[in-house]
């Protein structure tokens, strides 16, 4: 596809890494003439210094001809006036990154009345990673797939685990639980499960199952399932909005500690339903008097990603809570990886990977029925939704009888409004 991209900030840069990973030609937009020139060079695409919003600069870019136009520059209203410039100009699809949440509340109308592709917030849909983990405190990470109606779990395995040292055909036997095990993340390697794989401590495993059954499942290898009751909240960001309310729809009680009075006293004001403090996030004396010792749930949201490593860090030694940390930048996070802080959630990757799907999407559907893809272990595992058409050589066979290569797995299949796990 040929797509241009506006704006070169940390989500544009995550954006064409992702879409430079596929056979795209993608053209970059920003007025600053070193980040175009930076993330040009970095990722093997055309640049173009100027303000995307206007003709002049979109018709240099090549607004006549490109298939989608992304614009993910830090206003708002820059961004719907590049879509809408576009459309007019080259009729090309368009995706706009809203943040501010009076205009994100009109996104539906927004789309329908400039012919958005898609709206995307990165604070709302961070909000929803973390509530989504908040609420399966066992896991890692959710992925879901097939418009939310599949969830595929990770979790790491801890010392002393009854999973340590069984293989995947020996848990399914003596657990009896009706999940299917989908790879293993061990160090730098990564596994597709098979019936002789043996797990580890210390092991990241993804499993697809069905609500109750992935309960059953985390009972009987001694794993927290509960939903956490209390969270505490470090930092008022950007997202709080959106994560007070959907915290609160889930029957979680809200605390906040956010060093900034103005905008305590707006969350305070917004919010009649949740209790804000108005201190240092990072003090520890404070953090104690609030209770992190024996909150359910701790969730680091400062503006800086070293005070949400640090204040994570520090809520795992004194706490037996779930600890989610929001980080930014994501240079290190190989780094940031070994230092087991429980969930990590990064916004930029969120957003990058959701535009990559419907682009993904879009290209793939040009000529075949793959509905998606999606990135399952970055850069290492795959995980593709097709449906399988009238004339498909599948249809009537068992899947013993399929002739499939090594290390591929049929993970979920969704019959009209059921969904089937294999064996």
């Amino acid at each position: 596809m040929r797509i241009i991209v506006v704006g070169c900030g940390k989500i544009g840069e995550a954006l064409v890494a992702r879409l430079n990973e596929e056979t795209n030609d993608i053209t970059v937009v920003d007025e600053d003439a070193a980040k175009v020139k930076s993330v040009a060079n970095k990722y093997d695409s055309l640049g173009v210094v100027g303000n995307g919003a206007t003709r002049q600069v979109q018709q240099e870019a090549g607004v006549d001809k490109a298939d989608l136009l992304i614009a993910v520059t830090g206003s708002d209203e820059i961004n719907l006036l590049c879509c809408l410039m576009a459309k007019k100009r080259g009729n090309c699809r368009t995706i706009a990154r809203l943040r501010n949440p009076e205009y994100y509340s009109d996104a539906r109308y927004l789309k329908e009345e400039l012919g958005l592709e898609m709206v995307i917030n990165p604070e709302y849909a961070t909000a929803c990673e973390i509530t989504r983990i908040l609420n399966f405190p066992s896991a890692i990470n959710i992925e879901t797939f097939a418009k939310g109606r599949v969830e595929l779990l990770k979790f790491k395995l801890p010392e002393g685990s009854p999973l340590v040292g069984m293989s995947v055909r020996e848990a399914i036997t003596k657990l009896r639980c009706n999940v299917l095990f989908c790879t293993i993340e061990r160090g730098e390697d990564a596994f597709i499960a098979n019936g002789e794989f043996v797990f580890a401590e210390k092991d990241v495993i993804s499993i697809i199952a069905s609500p109750r059954s992935a309960i059953s499942f985390f009972k009987k290898i001694d794993l927290h399932i509960q939903p956490v009751k209390d969270v505490l909240l470090l930092g008022g960001a950007e997202m709080t909005h959106y994560l007070c309310d959907m915290l609160s729809r889930s029957g979680i009680k809200v605390k906040i500690i956010e060093r900034t009075r103005e905008r305590a006293e707006e969350l305070a004001a917004e919010f009649d339903n949740i209790t804000v403090i108005h201190a240092n996030p990072s003090d520890e004396d404070t953090l104690k008097e609030e209770g992190i010792e024996t909150a359910g749930g701790i969730v680091s949201l400062t503006k800086f990603d070293e005070e949400n490593i640090l204040l994570s860090l520090f809520a795992k030694r004194v706490s037996a809570g779930k600890v989610v940390t929001k980080i930014n930048r994501t240079e290190y996070d190989d780094i940031i990886n070994h230092l087991e802080l429980d969930s990590t959630v990064y916004p930029t990757n969120i957003v990058a990977d959701t535009i990559a799907r419907y682009v993904r999407a879009t290209t793939n559907r040009r000529g075949n029925n793959m509905e998606n893809l999606y990135n399952v272990i970055k850069g290492k595992v795959i995980a593709a939704e097709f449906t399988v058409s009238e004339s498909s050589p599948l249809i009537g066979k068992p899947l013993s009888e399929l002739s499939l290569k090594s290390d591929v797995l049929i993970a979920a299949i969704l019959r009209d409004r059921s969904m089937i796990i294999p064996r």
